[in-house]
C-alpha cells in the first residue's frame, strides 16, 4: 500500500515562524510525529515565543528552552527517538541545567522503563519506573482533576491551588526519589502527576489543553525571572470533575458552505424550507462555547462518510483554524476509514486519523466503521489491523473514541432475541416492556443486527478509549437522556462513557451524573440556539458534583 503524505507531514519552521507574535526567544519542540504537537505550537505562540522543531540530534544541542510532549505508547516513542539518534542528545540536554518540560509521555520518558512496554528502556534520566494505574475507576483517567503541590515551583506562579488541569492517561510514573515529585492527584489512587529536578520539569497533564490555567503554566516556565512558589491554597484531595462537552455536527448547506447544524431524530433539514438548518460558523461557535467554559469541543463532519475525508480540506482548515485560539480538547468524527481514490491509490484509516491530528485534534471519533469492524470480529474473529487498533497502537487508546447510534428495538419477550436486553420503564408502542438497543450506521439511517452493549464491549478490547453514546430515540426531543441505554452501556464497559443526545435543560445534566456512571455529557442544539448557556449547565451543578470553573 502506498503511504499518503499526512504520515510524514511535518509542520515546516516557516509555518511556526510565520504565526509567532514577536521578536523573542525561540522554544524548541521536540515532535516525533505522533499526537497534536500542533496544540503545543499553537500555546507557545499565542503566549509570544517563536518555535523551533527538532529535525536532526544537532537541533537538540543547540536549543536554549525545550518541550517534549507526546501521546500514544512509551515503546513506539523510544524507538521513534531511538531510530532518529535523539535518545543521547537529549540525555545531554537533560544533564546541561537547561530548562526542560515535558508533557505527558514527554514526563514518562525521563524513566527507566514502563510497564506498557516490556523490554524497551526510557531515557533513565530519573530512576523508577513507568505503571499502569491502580484503579476500579474507567481507564483512560481521562478529564480534568486538581494537583496537590509538595513543594515550591516556577509553574505555580499565580496559580490559587484549586485549578482544575486536563488528563488523559492509563500510566503513571512511580519514582525512587520522592524528592522529585512536584505534585500528585486522586484518581482511585494517589499518583505522581508532575515532577521537578532544578530546570527539569515535566507534567501527566496537558498545560496546553487545560485554558488559561494551562497558558499560565506555560508562561511561567517560558519566562525570566519567574520565583518559586506554593499556591495559598492546597487540596486535601482531588477528584475528577464531570465534563460538559459541546458538539458541533458539521456539514456542507445547500450552497457549499461549511455549517454547524443539528437534526430532529437526525433529520438536518429545516422541515418548511427543506434546506440545512444553518446555526452558524464552526470556527466562531467553537471560540464562543470555549470562552463559555465548555470543558471539550466535539466536531462531527456527519457526511464524512460520503466522501474522502482527505479531500475535505475546509474541515481540516476547521480545525486549524479553531485550535489557534481554543486550548481544550478537540475531537473530531466523521470519515474515519480506510478509502482507495480514484487513482487507485490506497489510505488507511490512521492516514484519515494522522491527517486530523496534525491540524489540531486530540482525538478521533470512529462511528459507522466501528459497527463494521465488530461484526466482522463476531463472525471471523479477525483483529490486528483495523482501524481501532492501527490507531489506538500509534497515538494511545485515549486518542480513539467510538460513536455509538443506537435506537431502542421493543420486545414482548426478552427470550430467544439474541441481543444484550433490558426490561424498560419507558414501553413500547404496543406496551412491549423489554428492548434492546439497535445500532444504526450512516448518520443513523442504516440498521445493523448489532446491539450497542456488544459493539461497545468489542470496541473496548479493541483499543478505543473512551464511547460517545448517542441515541435516535432522543436526538432533538430535549426530554433528556436516556438514562436506560447509558447505565445499560455503562455497566458493561470499563472506560468511560460520554452521554449524548436529548439534553433540554440543566436539570437534564445533573440528573444523568447523578443517575449513571457517565463521566461526560454532550450538549449541541439548546446551545446553538441559544436556549441555555454553559455557564447555566455549571451554575446549577455547582455544589451537587464536581465540575470545573473558569
Amino acid at each position: 500500500m502506498q503511504r499518503p503524505y499526512v504520515i510524514d507531514f511535518q509542520y515546516s519552521n516557516d509555518y511556526t515562524n510565520s504565526i509567532s507574535y514577536m521578536d523573542t526567544k525561540t522554544v524548541t519542540i521536540l515532535d516525533y510525529g505522533a499526537g497534536n504537537v500542533r496544540s503545543v505550537i499553537n500555546a507557545v505562540t499565542h503566549l509570544g515565543y517563536k518555535v523551533n522543531l527538532i529535525k536532526t540530534p544537532y537541533d537538540v544541542k543547540e536549543a536554549e528552552i525545550l518541550i517534549f510532549p507526546g501521546v500514544g505508547s512509551f515503546g513506539e516513542m523510544m524507538k521513534t527517538l531511538e531510530n532518529k539518534k535523539l535518545t543521547e542528545p537529549l540525555l545531554l540536554y537533560l544533564k546541561s541545567g537547561r530548562p526542560y518540560l515535558g508533557i505527558c509521555l514527554g514526563l514518562q520518558a525521563l524513566f527507566e522503563f514502563s510497564e506498557e512496554s516490556p523490554g524497551i528502556p526510557g531515557l533513565g534520566f530519573l530512576k523508577g519506573r513507568v505503571r499502569r494505574l491502580k484503579t476500579d475507576l474507567s481507564i483512560p483517567h481521562i478529564g480534568w482533576n486538581g494537583i496537590k503541590p509538595k513543594k515550591a515551583s516556577r509553574l505555580f506562579y499565580s496559580l490559587k491551588g484549586d485549578e482544575h488541569v486536563y488528563f488523559v492517561h492509563s500510566y503513571v510514573v512511580d519514582p525512587q526519589d520522592k524528592a522529585c515529585i512536584l505534585t500528585t492527584t486522586d484518581y482511585g489512587e494517589e499518583f505522581v502527576s508532575s515532577v521537578q529536578v532544578e530546570n527539569v520539569m515535566a507534567t501527566q497533564f496537558h498545560p496546553e489543553k487545560s485554558g488559561d490555567v494551562g497558558l499560565r503554566i506555560l508562561k511561567n516556565f517560558l519566562e525570566d525571572n519567574i520565583k518559586s512558589v506554593m499556591p495559598n491554597f492546597i487540596q486535601k484531595s482531588t477528584a475528577l470533575a464531570r465534563r460538559i462537552v459541546a458538539c458541533m455536527d458539521v456539514r456542507e448547506d445547500d450552497k457549499g458552505r461549511l455549517v454547524v447544524t443539528k437534526g430532529d431524530q437526525y433529520d438536518v433539514r429545516d422541515t418548511k424550507t427543506k434546506e440545512v438548518r444553518d446555526l452558524g460558523s464552526p470556527v466562531l461557535l467553537a471560540q464562543r462555547y470555549y470562552e463559555d467554559g465548555a470543558d471539550e469541543l466535539a466536531f462531527l463532519n456527519i457526511t464524512g462518510y460520503r466522501n474522502f475525508p482527505l479531500l475535505n480540506q475546509p474541515m481540516l482548515e476547521v480545525l486549524k483554524e479553531t485550535s489557534q485560539n481554543v486550548f481544550v480538547p478537540l475531537t473530531i468524527g466523521g470519515g474515519i476509514t480506510s478509502y482507495t481514490n480514484e487513482e487507485g491509490k490506497d489510505y488507511s484509516a490512521l492516514d484519515v486519523a494522522s491527517a486530523y491530528f496534525r491540524s489540531g485534534a486530540d482525538k478521533v471519533s470512529i462511528g459507522s466503521d466501528a459497527v463494521l469492524i465488530a461484526e466482522r470480529f463476531l463472525l471471523y474473529g479477525i483483529r490486528g489491523n483495523t482501524s481501532i487498533e492501527e490507531i489506538s497502537r500509534v497515538y494511545g487508546n485515549q486518542a480513539v473514541v467510538v460513536s455509538i447510534d443506537p435506537k431502542r428495538h421493543y420486545e414482548s419477550s426478552p427470550r430467544g432475541v439474541g441481543h444484550y436486553i433490558i426490561e424498560t420503564a419507558e414501553p413500547g408502542p404496543n406496551g412491549e416492556r423489554y428492548c434492546w438497543f439497535q445500532c444504526f450506521i450512516k448518520g443513523g439511517r442504516e440498521p445493523r443486527d448489532m446491539d450497542a452493549i456488544t459493539l461497545a464491549r468489542i470496541c473496548e478490547e479493541l483499543g478505543a478509549g473512551e464511547i460517545l453514546l448517542n441515541s435516535i430515540d432522543r436526538d432533538g426531543t430535549n426530554l433528556g437522556f436516556d438514562l436506560e441505554l447509558i447505565r445499560a452501556v455503562s455497566e458493561h464497559v470499563n472506560i468511560p462513557v460520554i452521554a449524548s443526545s436529548g439534553a433540554g435543560s440543566p436539570e437534564h445534566f445533573f440528573e444523568v451524573f447523578s443517575k449513571t456512571e457517565a463521566e461526560a455529557a454532550l450538549a449541541a442544539g439548546i446551545l446553538h440556539r441559544r436556549e441555555i448557556g454553559i455557564e447555566d449547565i455549571k451554575k446549577y451543578l455547582k455544589g451537587k458534583v464536581a465540575i470545573r470553573l473558569n
